[in-house]
């Protein structure tokens, strides 16, 4: 018996929508005291009358993105985790499949159980809709802020952010160049919140004119920190969105003659491969990329065998990794 069969059966037996049984068995607030009891009663007179699962469960892993380090350590992550469990994986995987109307067509496959959406570029109401049909997924590393009711694993952005930047206010910069992702990416607005806290502590008002946002790319980095260098007021230092924005804004530096840290401070995020074979090595923010996509194999396992997941939005703790390319406030 397919997942989604189990919870049209248990809609059918309680009288009640699947969106109703979804929202029970993701344990969210908005459902009748009553109505949760039928519901989950429902549940396990379906676990004790259902016989013994003959075939293999199958997840669809969606991630519409070239699988670089980044996001290859997510998927091996999950696909490492999802053998451990005895499930297939289906891998959706390519920039090609962001013009893909590839959620709305989940609930129709017969062959399968449910999804992990990495960094997905659909909008919360595609999402929201996907759970109103009953079938289970999570999403890792959310674009968006996720709707209430979806399960989402993340990395403590701001954190992380004002972390690094709280690095540097200890090291006396205070002029700070930002070069923060998409404007419309829920991380880019997260670190760069978490970068202006570290700086309104430190009594530093946030300048607007150094905040630009752009594609996450090292071109993108080694164009927009040209522009910061070469302006009329060089700042002590530059952090960036990610890593191989930060590997673009060291080549500018050394492009212009400029010795990193001496002359100006870089700093990235992610702490991928690349951060320790730069020249100086890059001080970074580690996101637990790995952990990201085992945690959420783990709550999708929990809503399939009928378990409510531990908690609906998960943000794990980020580490500061201090190298050679952050030094105190040239003189």
């Amino acid at each position: 018996m397919t997942r989604r069969a189990r919870v049209r059966d248990i809609a059918a037996e309680a009288g009640v929508s699947i969106a109703t049984v979804s929202r029970v068995l993701n344990d969210h607030v908005n459902v009748a005291p009553r109505t949760r009891e039928l519901v989950l009663r429902a549940l396990e007179r379906s676990r004790s009358d259902a016989p013994p699962r003959p075939d293999r469960r199958t997840v669809h892993v969606r991630c519409p993105y070239l699988l670089t380090d980044y996001f290859g350590l997510i998927v091996s992550s999950i696909a490492e985790t999802l053998r451990l469990h005895g499930v297939r994986m289906v891998l959706d995987a390519g920039v090609t499949s962001q013009r893909a109307d590839v959620l709305r067509g989940l609930p129709d496959d017969p062959d399968l159980d449910a999804a992990v959406l990495i960094l997905p570029p659909e909008d919360g109401e595609e999402l929201v809709a996907l759970a109103r049909r009953g079938f289970p997924f999570v999403v890792v590393d959310p674009r968006t802020t996720p709707p209430p009711d979806i399960a989402s694993v993340s990395a403590a952005h701001l954190a992380g952010a004002r972390a690094l930047t709280a690095h540097l206010v200890e090291l006396g910069h205070r002029d700070i160049g930002v070069i923060a992702g998409p404007v419309e990416w829920l991380a880019g607005d997260a670190r760069t919140a978490g970068h202006h806290a570290a700086l309104a502590q430190a009594g530093v008002l946030p300048s607007r004119d150094r905040v630009h946002h752009v594609e996450p790319t090292a071109a993108e980095g080694l164009r927009v920190a040209g522009e910061l260098l070469d302006g009329p007021r060089r700042p002590t230092a530059i952090v960036c969105f990610n890593d191989k924005l930060a590997v673009g804004a060291l080549q500018a530096a050394h492009d212009r003659g400029l010795r990193v840290p001496h002359d100006v401070s870089v700093a990235g995020f992610d702490d991928l491969d690349l951060s320790r074979a730069t020249r100086p090595a890059l001080t970074t923010v580690r996101q637990p990329l790995q952990e990201m996509g085992r945690i959420a194999v783990t709550q999708l396992m929990r809503v399939l065998d009928g378990h409510r997941p531990e908690a609906l939005h998960l943000e794990l703790s980020t580490t500061l990794v201090v190298r050679e390319s952050t030094g105190p406030v040239p003189p």
